[in-house]
This record gives C-alpha cells, sequence and structure tokens, in this order.
C-alpha cells in the first residue's frame, strides 16, 4: 500500500479564469487537458504532468461537485481554498484493507477516461485525501460513484 509521490491540490476559488490566468503568468503554469466531471475544473501542468487542479468553490457550487467530490469548506480565499491532497499510489486491495482495519471511512470513485480508480477520506483534521491507483488494480470493486454518470 504505499505512497508513490504527492499528486495535486484542488483548490476551489470564485474566479477560475483569473486563479488560472495568475498559475500561467507569474508561475509559468500550463492549462491542459483534465477528464470531463461535468462541472467547471481546470488542469495546470508542469511539463506533462498536472500539479494544481482548480474549481468553482463558494456556496453555490454544482450539484455534481458535491455528490462526486463531497464539499467541507465554502471559502473561496485563504488556506480553507485547499479542497484537498492526491496522492498516487498502488496495492489497492491492501489499502482498502488496512482502511477498513484501521475503521478510516473511505468513498470509492473511478474516473473512466484517465484509467483512475480513487479512494476518499478525511484527515483527523477534516481534510480531504483522494488515493489515486490505476484501474488495473480494481478489478471486481466496484465504484460507489463514477464519473460519467454524473449528468450535465
Amino acid at each position: 500500500m504505499p505512497l508513490h509521490h504527492l499528486e495535486h491540490f484542488l483548490i476551489q476559488t470564485a474566479d477560475m479564469a483569473a486563479t488560472r490566468d495568475w498559475y500561467v503568468s507569474v508561475l509559468g503554469l500550463r492549462e491542459g487537458e483534465h477528464p470531463d466531471f461535468k462541472f467547471p475544473v481546470c488542469w495546470m501542468y508542469i511539463g506533462d504532468t498536472d500539479v494544481i487542479h482548480i474549481t468553482e468553490g463558494g456556496k453555490d457550487v454544482s450539484e455534481n461537485r458535491k455528490r462526486y467530490l463531497g464539499q467541507q469548506s465554502d471559502a473561496v480565499e485563504g488556506t480553507g481554498v485547499i479542497d484537498h491532497v492526491a496522492f498516487r499510489c498502488s496495492g489497492l486491495g491492501k489499502m482498502m484493507e488496512h482502511l477498513r482495519s484501521a475503521k478510516v471511512p473511505f468513498s470509492k470513485r473511478q474516473v473512466d477516461d484517465q484509467g483512475l480508480f480513487q479512494l476518499f477520506l478525511v484527515d483527523p483534521n477534516g481534510i480531504k485525501v483522494e488515493l489515486n491507483f490505476a484501474n488495473s488494480e480494481a478489478a471486481g470493486i466496484a465504484p460507489e460513484l463514477m464519473a460519467a454518470s454524473l449528468t450535465s
């Protein structure tokens, strides 16, 4: 069940375009491809690696976003805008066993067009943690929700 590397941060904001433009002009990131989650999202890349994900925040986010990711904070400024921290992982089965034995609740999600099977859990401070596994590790494990099943 090893973690391999930090994958990305998700920033929720009231102004996705201004946030995207800041990361482009100030830090030199570039906007790139992202899955269709049926809610607004912008992925920012360093080279070929997406490192910051941006989505709408605040009190009026879409029901699809709430349904897929949940939402612990309505903040659109300060540290409350960091929605979750994501890690690329391997050993899905062992991780689920470990989480169950530690009595840590988690939800299962799947992103078809990216080949990702995801576990979402919450740390003791209320910070959402996303664990990303290759879909090939999820054979026989049903997600509770698939990104493709969300409607526009």
